[in-house]
């Protein structure tokens, strides 16, 4: 069983960047595809990007547009995600998960580890 860990986030200004990291404990996280969602208050919860074991294969939500990247370091067991031009309607609690399946996936059900959250809120 994998334990996900994440850290990065923040309040940014409207046009910044920030770095969200999902460290993970317990196993080894090369074994699993990561994904990472988001939900804001009174909202579902919503695809952001996800990598498969190799890194091979990405995805990202219709709104990422370019501005974000998924990536991971398999011998630090983290996968992170640098958001790029944030705009208010990023304010959310984004979420690491992790799933034994072998491509990616935008489905929330897929995925049967999830770390806490942690807030992003972007200023206008």
């Amino acid at each position: 069983q994998v334990q996900l860990v994440e850290s990065g986030g923040g309040l940014v200004q409207a046009g910044g960047s920030l770095r969200l990291s999902c460290a993970a404990s317990g196993d080894t996280l090369r074994s699993y595809v990561v994904g990472w969602f988001r939900q804001a208050p009174a909202k579902e919860r919503e695809f952001v990007a996800a990598i498969t074991q190799s890194g091979n294969m990405i995805d990202y939500g219709d709104f990422v547009k370019g501005r974000f990247t998924i990536s991971r370091d398999n011998d630090k067991n983290t996968v992170n995600l640098q958001m790029n031009g944030l705009n208010p309607e990023d304010t959310s609690v984004y979420y690491c998960a992790a799933s034994l399946v072998t491509y990616v996936s935008d489905q929330s059900y897929k995925y049967m580890y999830w770390g806490q959250g942690t807030q992003v809120t972007v200023s206008s």
